[in-house]
């Protein structure tokens, strides 16, 4: 049995959706908010999330980028009545695997289900730190420490944390963070690596390390 992370805020679909992933064989997690997605889901990993963009708290696609900082690296399914190109790239460049929009039949999203569950990502390891990126408050989280971030902050920040020690390529974070086709210049993105980096100094974190000519690195 596989559990289905669902993050969704309309009553009448979360209790639809319930019911049919249960008569499909699978043991959902519902809630209606990102900050509850990002406590469920942290502590039950799903097998696979499907998430709502447009939840009363958070940006859907904030919430995908704090799940994967915080590790949990189940493919996601969006969920949105949003249907515009732009959204769709930003829900991929956010870390989302697949996109569904309302309305939709159920018999489409059990494919779509099924073929997401057939890929088995790797386990990502939790930043030693505990630092959590909170999509409700926009905001980096070390215990009792909250470091606000501007929505483009996040979104960097966010691509960074969710490969820990790797090296994310320049264009890839500038694809995250300007998802909506924005000509960035180097400078711009070094210069927004600056910010970060000053806003995490009182936490004594020194956690984005530059790969001269390639990228940056979480750790």
């Amino acid at each position: 049995m596989s559990v289905v992370g669902v993050c969704e805020d309309e009553p009448a679909l979360r209790s639809v959706l319930t019911r049919a992933l249960r008569a499909m064989g699978h043991d959902p997690v519902v809630v209606a908010t990102a900050a509850e997605a990002l406590r469920a889901f942290a502590k039950q990993r799903p097998t696979v999330m499907m998430l709502d963009i447009g939840l009363p708290d958070a940006d859907g696609r904030d919430l995908c980028l704090a799940l994967r900082a915080a590790g949990v690296d189940a493919p996601v399914l969006f969920l949105t009545a949003r249907d515009g190109l732009h959204d769709k790239i930003a829900g991929f460049e956010a870390g989302g695997d697949d996109y569904l929009t309302k309305p939709f039949e159920l018999d489409e999203l059990r494919v779509r289900l099924d073929a997401l569950l057939r890929r088995t990502p790797a386990p990502v390891a939790a930043d030693p730190d505990g630092a959590v990126l909170d999509p409700a408050r926009h905001a980096l989280v070390v215990g009792e420490t909250e470091v606000p971030l501007t929505p483009t902050e996040f979104r960097l920040l966010g691509r960074l944390m969710a490969e820990p020690s790797t090296v994310v390529r320049r264009h890839a974070l500038v694809a995250a963070a300007w998802p909506h086709g924005a000509i960035v210049s180097d400078n711009t993105l070094d210069s927004y690596v600056r910010r970060i980096r000053k806003k995490l100094e009182p936490l004594d974190l020194a956690a984005i390390g530059t790969v001269r000519g390639v990228g940056y690195r979480w750790r």
